[in-house]
């Protein structure tokens, strides 16, 4: 099993981190995302919570031992919810690989929440990942190896595109008071 971990600070507000967050993609930092599906959206009369359910479809370049292994194609898809409490300003994600999820699983946590400092949000963002074939541990280890790397540099990737979406939507922002 390996464990990737990374925490980083925006420069925005928190309900501003949370807006982005649905402008993310497409992006063309991150143009393995292709499509983004949402399943289910619903908000908690009582709390105020807002859950949603999406489905993002990946094209990955697998190395050509795990399409031989595996038999897989570039196609990829990912399971994502979310939920958004107002009232608490955090923000939790979780998605796992539906793709390929028999022979090995990648479970991601983000969330995002106010920092002490006002006007900055933290990112946290841990990762789990496991290959699921105990009798080729070789196999599995240098799948959980490659997974891991390509999860870093596309978590690398995610965190330069989502920066520029934050810049580009505080910039809107900036010339519409200008304008009021």
């Amino acid at each position: 099993m390996h464990f990737v971990n990374q925490s980083h600070n925006y420069d925005h507000p928190w309900s501003h981190v949370v807006i982005g967050m649905w402008h993310k993609y497409p992006n063309p930092k991150c143009t393995h995302v292709i499509s983004i599906d949402v399943l289910d959206r619903s908000v908690d009369p009582k709390t105020g919570i807002i859950r949603t359910e999406r489905v993002l479809g990946c094209k990955q370049k697998a190395p050509k031992w795990i399409v031989k292994l595996f038999g897989s194609s570039e196609d990829a898809y990912v399971r994502e919810i979310s939920f958004i409490d107002p009232r608490t300003q955090n923000a939790t994600i979780t998605s796992e690989n539906l793709s390929l999820s028999q022979f090995a699983t990648c479970l991601e946590q983000i969330r995002y929440s106010p920092s002490s400092t006002p006007g900055r949000t933290i990112f946290s963002q841990t990762a789990e990942i496991q290959a699921r074939m105990a009798l080729w541990r070789s196999a599995a280890d240098g799948l959980e190896k490659w997974m891991a790397q390509r999860f870093e540099q596309n978590a690398q990737l995610g965190k330069m595109a989502f920066t520029d979406v934050l810049r580009r939507l505080w910039e809107e922002r900036e010339r519409v008071q200008a304008v009021a």
